[in-house]
Order: structure tokens, then sequence, then C-alpha cells
């Protein structure tokens, strides 16, 4: 090809640039009166959720951020709303479809920190200012996924006062048996030695360690070709945590890479607050386990 001639056209001259997909003839343009993909997905009302206070050009990534957090933690209640269910219904193999699912989930929430880490010190000084006292913590999400995991905490109420519905979803949950509530009471009707005490517990209280029900479970790891679905769905759900324990610890390693010991902007002492999260256990029977199998 010449400089005079300009591009090569593709299809024989037909007006088409070489390197120029064509459109096919039944592909849709005229959605004057149809669903369209934006439309659908309500873009323009999402695409105009970012809203920025500062002027500065990184607080675009914080934003979005925490926004596509807040719609993976949306699915992942949608799917533990389900797991739920189907555990009482003694569907177990449809509730391990649901926490696989989850754990994908769990991955993409993990690997977005990555992005965030991006940030450094002295980009995010120019706008942590203009938060106030908006903060993580105050994700009625996330605590709903924690109510929901077992780690039920009736104080945390108190900060969504100033957000019934939110309050009243999590008090809602609260009340409700967590998925290893469910799990325990499954081994039960199975025929499993369960203490009485656990099938009748205070469910918005946290579940505690009980060594009755650790026996129970043992006999599952230690028999796993007779229990093979239930042995399954215990290390399915040690999955499950042990994504969850990944999240925190990425958490509080990317808040520490980016405002060092400061205190949160939520009140909080940050860094430290967050490490104490890595101590609490949604199903401490299936780690306690493994230090008596073969013994």
């Amino acid at each position: 090809m010449s400089r005079e001639t300009g591009p090569v056209e593709a299809g024989g001259g037909d007006g088409v640039e070489a390197n120029t997909r064509r459109l096919e003839a039944g592909i849709e343009t005229d959605f004057s009166d149809k669903m369209s993909y934006g439309s659908y997905l309500a873009l323009d009302t999402l695409l105009s959720a970012q809203q920025p206070v500062s002027g500065h050009h990184d607080e675009m990534l914080f934003i979005i951020q925490h926004q596509t957090s807040e719609l993976w933690l949306k699915l992942m209640l949608h799917e533990l709303r389900a797991v739920r269910l189907q555990l009482a219904s003694d569907n177990l193999r449809a509730a391990m479809k649901g926490v696989a699912r989850i754990k994908h989930i769990q991955r993409s929430l993990t690997e977005q920190w990555s992005v965030l880490a991006t940030l450094t010190p002295s980009e995010y000084a120019q706008f942590r200012g203009e938060l106030g006292s908006a903060s993580g913590f105050q994700s009625y999400q996330y605590r709903a996924v924690e109510f929901m995991l077992g780690n039920k905490n009736a104080a945390m109420l108190k900060v969504f006062e100033a957000n019934p519905p939110a309050q009243a979803m999590l008090a809602k949950i609260l009340a409700q048996t967590s998925i290893y509530d469910e799990f325990v009471q499954l081994l039960a009707r199975r025929g499993f030695a369960v203490p009485a005490e656990l099938l009748e517990r205070d469910v918005s209280k946290a579940h505690v360690f009980n060594a009755e029900l650790m026996e129970a479970i043992r006999v599952v790891y230690e028999s796993p070709d007779d229990y093979w679905d239930l042995y399954e769905a215990c290390e399915e759900l040690v999955d499950l945590e042990d994504n969850f324990q990944l999240w925190r610890f990425r958490h509080v390693r990317t808040v520490n890479r980016i405002i060092g010991m400061k205190r949160g902007t939520g009140g909080s002492s940050g860094v430290g607050f967050l490490q104490r999260a890595l101590d609490l256990v949604f199903f401490p029977e299936l780690y306690a386990v493994r230090t008596e199998i073969g013994n």
C-alpha cells in the first residue's frame, strides 16, 4: 500500500476498512422500543453512582472498590440465604453447590484488595479527610454475611440506628439460625450425637466451641467413606471460613499499607481493631477436630 492510496478496504471495496469487523445483518441496532443491555442493567443509574467528594483523581478508585465489594456482598447474601434453606430442607448437595459459588465470590472480593493497594499513603491523604466518619465498618451487608456465617453480635445493631431498614434486616438475621446452626441440626437429623443445648440454643449469640459436637464431627472424618457427603460438606465449610479469613487478612494488610496505624475514619483503632477479627472463628469444631484425627 502506498501513502497515496490510503487503507485497503475489506470485502472488495465495500466501504469497510481493513481490520474492522462488519456488523452482521441480524444484529439489533434500534432500541427505541426494545430492552437493551444498558437498560437491563440500569447502567445509567449504576454508572452515575460514583460521586467523588474531592477533586482528587484517586478517589474514583476508592469509591468503585467499595461499591463493587457491596455488589459482591449482595450476591453472597443471596446465595447464603439459599444455602441456609437448602440445609434446613436436608438438600445437602444443593447447599454445597451454593457454597461453591460463594467461594468464587470470595476469591473475587479478596483479589480486589490488590487494586486498592495501589493507592499510596500520600494519595489517600489528599481526600481521606473528606470522608468524615464514613467507614467500611458501617457496611450492613458485610455484617449480615458475618451473622449468616455465625459471628452474631447484637451490639453491632447500634451502628445502624440511623438506617432503620438496614437495622431491621440485621435484626432479622440475628434472630435466625446461621448456616452452621443448620448444618449442626442436619447432623442431628442424620443420627449423630449432637448435644441438645446446641439444638435449643439462643441463635442470636455467636456459636462457641462444643467438645461433644467435635466428637460427632470426628466420626465423619474417621469414616469418610460412610459419610462422604457430610465429609465433603465439612471441607467445603472449612474452605468458606479459610477464604473469609484470607479476605480479613488482606484487608488488614491493605489498610496497614495505606494508613499505617492511624485510627479508622469510623472511630475504631484501625489496624489493631481489624487484626482482632482474625481471632474470630465461625466453625470451631471443624478446625479442632484436626488435632484429634489419628490420635
